[in-house]
């Protein structure tokens, strides 16, 4: 990767749903347009962050649109485990009492 941020690398933006990837999106929008106003009143004392939020976005806009096509795998959502239920409690006394 080059300049860039380390949590946004290609890698961790492979794991990221697309609902995640969206929230990352709107944070690096509106980084980007905090650094141009602080750069355009003359605040601004970190020049190079500014093209490394717009390489962040141009990341994020490439998965999102190769996951569009196919080409990049969306990952599979976490699996929450399931809830033992009353019925599958009862079905597994049943099972041991007649054992």
């Amino acid at each position: 990767m080059a300049i860039g941020s380390k949590e946004l690398a290609i890698t961790e933006l492979d794991t990221m749903e697309n609902g995640r990837l969206a929230d990352e999106l709107k944070k690096a929008k509106e980084e980007l347009f905090n650094l141009r106003f602080q750069a355009a009143t003359g605040q601004g004392e970190e020049r190079g962050r500014i093209r490394a939020v717009k390489r962040d976005i141009a990341r994020i806009y490439t998965v999102i649109r190769e996951r569009e096509l196919g080409i990049r795998a969306t990952p599979a959502p976490a699996e929450k485990p399931a809830k033992k239920t009353r019925a599958k409690k009862a079905d597994k006394a049943e099972n041991e009492e007649t054992n």
